[in-house]
């Protein structure tokens, strides 16, 4: 006789048809483009009914936003917490390289495309929530650095225009993996001497 199921609890039916919903979307803009990823196209890559899509997300604006939301949760995951004691170059080397692993995925290329589409109503409101993590990521791997500063933010945005300018391109520059790395480390040198400036200002 088998054992029987263990039967789930509501809470972790509910997660994981959440997470069939946003991975449906992810792949549909990654391989039909974001235009052609309608209400249709993602019940029928989750196996559900738009209904219960609704039901989850309210509409494709609250999935657009929950997809954002589980892409930044993706990238403070990979980028983790700053080991102890690291000096500053390797600390900025080990950021950057673990960064990359976020932008340089296939995820981050559906997030992009859905961050150029998204509606006024979910970007403003993303965009602080972007900056604010950002700030707080930034303020644990660089506590030599004040993340409210003028100064800081700039170098922290600097970083990203950088990340997201790489992962936008790669598709572009298939097998030029050398001109990637050697952009890495203009970034990660500039990185490197506006730190250590602010580290002496402070």
């Amino acid at each position: 006789m088998s054992p029987a199921r263990e039967r789930r609890t509501h809470a972790e039916r509910t997660a994981e048809t959440r997470e069939r919903v946003m991975k449906a979307v992810v792949d549909a803009v990654a391989q039909v483009g974001f235009a052609r990823t309608t209400a249709s196209e993602i019940s029928k890559r989750a196996g559900v009914t738009w209904g219960a899509v609704q039901h989850h997300f309210g509409d494709k604006e609250g999935i657009l936003a929950a997809v954002l939301e589980a892409s930044f949760e993706h990238f403070s995951e990979v980028v983790g917490e700053a080991p102890e004691e690291l000096e500053l170059e390797k600390r900025v080397t080990l950021f950057v390289e673990r960064a990359w692993l976020h932008f340089g995925s296939a995820r981050y290329q559906s997030t992009f495309e859905i961050l150029l589409n998204l509606p006024a109503e979910v970007e403003s409101p993303w965009q602080e929530l972007m900056l604010g993590g950002w700030q707080r990521i930034w303020g644990r791997w660089f506590p030599e650095s004040n993340p409210r500063d003028q100064a800081t933010r700039d170098v922290m945005l600097y970083a990203v225009a950088v990340f997201t300018g790489l992962a936008t391109t790669q598709n572009l520059e298939r097998g030029n993996a050398r001109g990637r790395e050697r952009h890495l480390r203009y970034l990660i040198e500039t990185l490197v001497n506006d730190l250590e400036r602010e580290g002496n200002l402070s």
